[in-house]
């Protein structure tokens, strides 16, 4: 077992490089580059030469990706070109703010999922089957902008009882009732939104353990529905639950990019969406290889509990 994780961490190695590598690359093949935000028409190209000595950018292309990547690992990525913050600063606070946001909107949507989807994937095309596929196709149908500006309306303009956006009002930044007040909204738009395809998921998982020749031969031993769910059903809809969960992980950054956008939640979406919207190379350039590590790092993650919960993956190292 050691084996096979080793091999597999020591593989996300190399993939980790190749994504810094593309990243870079996209971003210096981009019809603007971080020179063009900071300049004008007006300057003269002495100022343009001291702005690109200042930030580097008159070095050859591979002298600044070394540059660059060696900040990236030594934790320091750098500054913003438009407001000239520390970014790491900037995400240490932003990071976390997304997390409480995301994790228990997730967390709580999933643990639904999984009973729902049991009990539809248990019920295969009776009532209960159709009425939860019926609610998650709706629910998936629905996009998550959509649902957000439905809740703005009715939560946070007709009926006045939740604030609209940010994670605090002034002022009341120690208060937890003001915090809960305004996390209330982005949660149920993020819960909503994760709702669907993960229960979905899990009812895909029990349809196919249902069909599995262990179940027939549970049943032709006189096993009652609850022994074979409980037993045998659920232990094996546990491992793709576990793969699913593992790629969620690129989530708790940047899962919500959208919904903190609408309601003006300090995390990382509305940081990432200004950065393009302001050329802020620097910035968009950390976050694509922040979320695409953690892709990766959720591919890896995934595979160590595969083969934590199924032993004998490990024959495969």
């Amino acid at each position: 077992m050691a084996k096979y994780i080793i091999k597999r961490i020591l593989a996300a190695i190399p993939m980790v490089l190749i994504i810094t590598v593309i990243c870079f690359a996209l971003m210096n093949l981009a019809p603007y580059d971080a020179i063009d935000a900071m300049t004008t028409p007006n300057m003269s190209p002495e100022t343009v030469a001291l702005i690109k000595a200042k930030y580097g950018y008159d070095q050859p292309v591979y002298i600044q990706y070394i540059r660059w990547l060696d900040g990236l690992i030594n934790g320091n990525f750098g500054y913003s070109i438009v407001t000239h913050q520390s970014i790491s600063a900037d995400l240490a606070i932003r990071i976390p703010n997304t997390i409480k946001l995301i994790l228990p909107a997730y967390l709580l949507a999933y643990a639904l999922a999984i009973v729902l989807g049991l009990i539809a994937g248990s019920h295969k095309n009776k009532w209960v089957d159709k009425f939860i596929d019926g609610i998650c196709a709706i629910g998936i149908a629905l996009p998550t902008f959509w649902v957000s500006m439905l809740l703005i309306y009715f939560l946070g303009y007709k009926l006045n009882v939740l604030p609209i956006v940010g994670m605090h009002t002034i002022g009341q930044e120690n208060s937890m009732i003001d915090y809960l007040r305004h996390f209330l909204m982005p949660f149920i738009a993020l819960f909503l939104s994760f709702l669907p395809d993960a229960t979905r998921y899990v009812r895909s998982s029990t349809i196919t353990q249902y069909s599995e020749d262990y179940v027939m031969v549970q049943q032709a031993f006189g096993a009652s529905k609850a022994e074979i769910m409980f037993k045998h059903v659920c232990k094996n809809v546990l491992l793709p639950i576990i793969t699913k969960l593992g790629m969620a992980l690129p989530m708790l950054v940047t899962g919500a990019i959208i919904t903190e956008t609408i309601f003006g939640w300090p995390g990382v979406g509305p940081y990432f969406v200004k950065a393009i919207q302001g050329m802020d190379y620097p910035i968009v350039m950390v976050i694509l290889v922040l979320s695409s590590t953690l892709v990766i790092l959720g591919n890896l993650l995934s595979d160590i509990l595969y083969c934590l919960t199924d032993p004998r993956i490990k024959d495969l190292g």
